[in-house]
């Protein structure tokens, strides 16, 4: 099993290009099951997760190629005629659910396993199952399948979401861009990937507006067809890599990265003591004085500060100045991180849904295992500003969210490298 090695204490200088965007790559590919005809992404990061995605979409009849080193996916689902999504593969990633709206709309039944994931919360499927009821569908549990049906095919109808769920917005567009009549869906998810997701549906004649607002309005359309869509970048690797510089020092540019999809982060950047200036080719960060100051964090929906960058966070305010809150309203279970940054010397006092975080001189190298996606890069952060040698172990977790982490970091400075057991 890899694991990645990182002896730290020096800062980082140069240039990182940011990957597509992971979870807006993983919402796009079931897309091809909603037409006959090709659906092409560009942009697409080369990880784990999107080779899980693709096994997936073959298993139910899709024909993808990947062409250019990865980066662009073609894909067909002329001949996608099996609407059962296998528990072997929907277990491995938690982004499986989202061919259950796309193939209700298609086929008109679905037998969907369901879904796994990193172990962060229980983040089930009632929101939905709740979206595609309202829309005609009927579905119940057995066996561990969601088995659907919409006789007649879907209906458009009125959707409230008790939450802002990005999955079951996500689900529920897809699936309304082929029902019949007008799908208006309030307190919908606002984040970026869903408004990418908008616009590679459009591009495949969907008739949809309001994206990035908390209602959407979905004109079911007869078919639609294909299209060539570039994958948004990834405002969660931006923003990891924004926070390099914050722990070790130095100056980052980030190519390709946009200020606009990090609006709260970047306004927790600035009050740290971050410098992030916009320039032609995308954002670059450096430190104003020295060691960051102690924020206070809380995780909200976008636009507020992402639970995908709150493990990051907490690894940089390991060594700031001050005292940080960092409290986790997304999921239950987000602070499996804590306990590994404790034995590098952090001092965490977690309480439920609540980390207090008082900042220490120096981070100490140790044997850490990462627990989750996130929470492994954070121990990577972590690891660039301590004393000694780090080694982060069970790195398939990084492997799901992360391009060639030690090539982009090592390009800056940073003395990392993978090493497998076979080596």
């Amino acid at each position: 099993m890899d694991r990645i090695v990182v002896r730290g204490g020096g800062p980082l200088n140069g240039s990182i290009t940011v990957s597509g965007a992971k979870n807006a790559c993983l919402t796009l590919m079931p897309a091809t099951l909603l037409s006959e005809e090709p659906l092409t992404l560009t942009n697409a990061p080369r990880l784990s997760d999107i080779r899980t995605m693709t096994t997936l979409l073959e298993s139910l009849g899709a024909e993808i190629s990947t062409m250019q080193d990865g980066k662009v996916l073609a894909m067909s689902s002329h001949d996608a005629d099996n609407p059962v999504a296998d528990y072997d593969i929907v277990r491995k990633m938690r982004a499986s659910n989202l061919v259950l709206g796309p193939l209700l709309a298609r086929h008109g039944h679905a037998v969907v396993s369901l879904p796994g994931g990193c172990a962060i919360g229980a983040r089930p499927m009632d929101l939905h199952i709740s979206a595609l009821e309202a829309m005609g569908a009927k579905i119940e549990l057995k066996d561990g399948y969601l088995h659907a049906k919409a006789t007649g095919g879907l209906k458009g109808a009125q959707i409230h979401l008790e939450f802002a769920s990005v999955g079951a917005t996500e689900n529920t567009v897809m699936a309304a861009t082929l029902a019949k009549g007008t799908t208006v869906l309030s307190n919908a998810a606002r984040e970026p990937e869903i408004v990418d997701l908008v616009e590679c549906l459009r591009r495949m004649g969907a008739q949809i507006d309001g994206e990035g607002s908390g209602t959407i309005t979905i004109q079911g359309v007869d078919r639609l067809h294909g299209a060539t869509h570039p994958v948004v970048a990834d405002r969660i690797e931006t923003g990891t890599y924004m926070l390099a510089p914050a722990i070790a020092g130095g100056t980052i540019e980030l190519i390709g990265g946009r200020m606009g999809l990090l609006g709260a982060f970047c306004e927790k950047l600035d009050a740290c003591g971050l410098e992030v200036v916009e320039t032609p080719k995308g954002l670059r960060v450096s430190r104003r004085n020295g060691r960051v100051d102690a924020v206070n964090v809380v995780t909200e929906v976008f636009p507020g500060f992402p639970t995908d960058l709150q493990a990051q966070m907490m690894a940089v305010m390991c060594t700031a100045n001050g005292v940080s809150v960092l409290e986790e309203r997304i999921f239950e279970n987000r602070f499996m991180h804590a306990p590994e940054l404790i034995r590098m010397g952090a001092q965490i006092d977690v309480q439920g849904g609540t980390a207090t975080v008082t900042g220490v001189d120096r981070l100490k190298g140790a044997q850490v295992m990462a627990t989750d996606l996130r929470a492994s890069v954070s121990l990577i952060l972590a690891a660039l500003a301590a004393e000694g040698e780090t080694v982060v172990n069970r790195v398939y977790h990084l492997d799901r969210g992360y391009e060639r982490v030690e090539d982009k970091l090592s390009a800056c400075g940073a003395d990392i490298e993978r090493v497998s057991d076979h080596d």
